[in-house]
């Protein structure tokens, strides 16, 4: 156990390093309180005695600006005759304990050993709730290969600290889900996870989205706001394909990753934030980096550690318990039993995937949906543009080889299975197919026309 004694006092700080050195605690000494709490924010320390009464800054002073540091070692107040009020104040406010002088040996050893098996309680009880943590991130994470077994080990190891993590694969490869499962293997597990795709918010919205505004900071902004940095103070938050970044904002958030510091748009305070953050990327950043495209300072400061999730073709062991994985999600959706062939197990699983496990995560969901209760064979997966498979391929839904005639009436077929499946609910009909509500509206207009012009 490491202890920082912080006292003006030579006589006192000499005395009692000596006797906890020979209690057996490694002991750190500091004279002035600046340098104190510069030396108790920068190293690691178990546990800080501070006396209450310094020059320049009094001990509850160096507690609240510690703790407003988020420095976590337990904090021993020390109070001479008259100043209990002020230990007290300090309790209050978070110190774990106070001793007043002068002092016994014995009473001043009791404390710190208290202390130390509070401390190794805590510890235990973050490793349990790391070890919940770790549970639910495999039923999060499907991982039946060895390149996800490893890759998710790998993740485990990182969650238990805050490190920058890159997380990088091709589009659909769960990237957001991976990151998820950093997070509930964290300690920060019990805050929120946010997520925040970079390419999908414009360029003029994105600053306020991420770091707040204040009123009147722009046309439109009638209140103070908090960005997503706020909200998830305390939590992880996913800047989801970091890559397309406007470079007008890669200066500062390489600011709140070094300083840990927000400020909102239009205002002038700066404000702590406490913020795990994870990037994610489809894109090649070293190469966006040569082209100019990306700060190589705010890079290196996202890449400390990589996660690479490989391509669903390059893991094919992981597809049947992908399949199962999303049988039982459909199931619990729906309300009735999902199953899945065996011949669809191994015809799907030589399937290439070009859309990784998104892909087939909505061929389940869409073959679920639209086939009823029967089990699910090889020809109700819909793999390709206006195809069905068999055992032989993907072949034409009605014969036809005409691919415009073809793919029009697969879409008309699949989408009114999908409005009768949602009972008419037109959003969850689009998400049923996996478009837009934009482009449901818009195929569906394709289909009245066709319905008049017949």
């Amino acid at each position: 156990m490491r202890l920082l004694i912080v006292d003006d006092d030579a006589d006192l700080r000499q005395s009692l390093s000596l006797l906890l050195r020979e209690a057996g605690y490694e002991v750190v000494a500091e004279a002035d309180p600046e340098e104190g709490l510069r030396r108790a924010l920068a190293e690691e320390f178990d546990l800080i005695l501070c006396d209450v009464k310094m020059p320049r800054m009094d001990g509850l002073a160096f507690l609240r600006r510690y703790r407003g540091e988020r420095g976590a070692a337990l904090i021993i107040m020390m109070s001479a005759y008259g100043a209990e009020d002020a230990a007290l104040e300090a309790m209050r406010e978070g110190a774990y304990d106070y001793i007043r002088k002068p002092f016994r040996p014995d009473e001043v050893t009791m404390v710190v050993r208290k202390a130390e098996e509070r401390e190794r309680l805590r510890r235990e009880v973050e490793t349990l709730r790391s070890s919940i943590g770790a549970d639910a991130a495999r039923d999060l994470v499907v991982a039946e290969s060895k390149a996800m077994r490893d890759l998710l080990e790998l993740a485990s190891r990182v969650a238990r600290h805050n490190t920058t993590v890159l997380v990088t694969g091709e589009s659909g490869t769960g990237k957001e889900v991976l990151a998820k499962a950093i997070h509930r293997m964290s300690p920060r597990h019990e805050a929120s996870f946010t997520a925040i795709n970079c390419a999908a918010i414009p360029e003029q919205l994105l600053e306020s989205e991420l770091f707040g505004h204040t009123k009147g900071a722009f046309t439109g902004a009638t209140a103070d706001r908090a960005g997503l940095f706020e909200t998830a103070h305390q939590g992880t938050l996913l800047l989801d394909e970091i890559g397309d970044l406007p470079l007008s904002l890669q200066a500062k958030l390489l600011r709140v990753l070094e300083e840990g510091e927000i400020r909102r748009v239009g205002g002038r305070d700066g404000k702590k934030v406490d913020v795990r953050v994870i990037a994610a990327t489809a894109k090649p950043l070293d190469e966006a980096v040569e082209r100019g495209e990306f700060r190589p300072d705010l890079y290196y400061r996202l890449d400390v550690v990589r996660l690479h999730i490989p391509p669903l073709r390059e893991r094919r062991e992981d597809i049947p318990a992908l399949l199962t994985h999303f049988a039982r999600q459909a199931a619990q959706r729906l309300g009735h039993p999902v199953s899945i062939t065996p011949q669809a197990f191994t015809l799907l699983s030589e399937h290439s995937w070009p859309g990784n496990v998104r892909e087939l995560r909505n061929a389940v969901e869409r073959a679920a949906v639209l086939s009823g209760t029967k089990a699910l064979d090889w020809g109700d997966f819909a793999l390709g543009n206006g195809t069905k498979a068999n055992g032989h391929g993907p072949v034409p839904a009605n014969g036809s080889f005409d691919l415009r005639s073809q793919v029009e009436e697969v879409e008309r077929a699949l989408i009114q299975r999908a409005l009768e499946a949602s009972k008419g609910n037109r959003r969850e009909a689009a998400h049923l197919l996996g478009i837009s509500l934009r482009t449901l509206f818009y195929k569906l207009r394709r289909v009245q026309q066709h319905t008049n012009g017949n």
